[in-house]
């Protein structure tokens, strides 16, 4: 009788070995095929980051309302400078002639500039480079030549003296000029000639 017990109790034991290693084996096997979290993830941390944003703002009833989700702002367009219009070199535009307020007085003018133009031109070609005096007599006294120059004056002419040493000795000259004209002179001593009066045209170099 007590052999069959101690045989039972053996038996009970080898049996409950025998499930709870198969237990564990079982328990060992289904840890191993489940993934571990986090573990052998490829992904970078902002990758999982994103995925973190995306869940958070995920709307559920966004089929339908037919919301669509939040999006980067999409980047400018860059700003683009108007060109210049281009200034047209084959067809200028010709600018009407401007019209004078006072076109008698514009006309006046111009005569005026051309006559005056005419007048330079003329004394341009008559001069000759020498000033012309008419030279009415040389005197040795101051006295004499004092008197030969009222003489003159009251003829209508006015005379200059001017002082020469001519052979050591000083000579006063009585004068009437400066003229441009070689002709000017020429009829003055003439006219002084007529008078009695003994002249002669002197040039000096301007």
């Amino acid at each position: 009788m007590g052999n069959q017990q101690r045989g039972g109790t053996l038996l009970g034991l080898i049996i409950g070995v025998i499930l709870g290693l198969g237990i564990g084996l079982g328990v060992a096997v289904y840890v191993t095929k489940m993934p571990v979290p986090f573990k052998g993830d490829p992904r970078s941390a902002d990758d999982r980051q994103g995925d973190s944003e995306r869940y958070r703002n995920w709307n559920p009833n966004a089929p339908l309302t037919g919301a669509q989700p939040e999006r980067g702002a999409a980047p400018a367009a860059p700003e683009v400078q108007p060109s210049a219009p281009a200034t047209s070199a084959q067809n200028p535009v010709a600018q009407p002639p401007a019209v004078s307020a006072d076109p008698l007085g514009d006309l006046a003018h111009a005569q005026l500039k051309a006559a005056e133009a005419k007048a330079a031109a003329e004394a341009a070609a008559t001069n000759d480079g020498f000033h012309y005096f008419v030279q009415a007599g040389a005197f040795r006294s101051k006295a004499d030549a004092d008197a030969q120059r009222a003489k003159l004056a009251m003829m209508g002419w006015e005379a200059r003296i001017s002082e020469r040493e001519q052979n050591g000795r000083v000579v006063f000259r009585v004068r009437i000029g400066p003229f441009d004209k070689r002709g000017d002179a020429a009829q003055l001593k003439q006219r002084l000639d007529d008078a009695g009066i003994d002249s002669s045209m002197v040039r000096v170099q301007q």
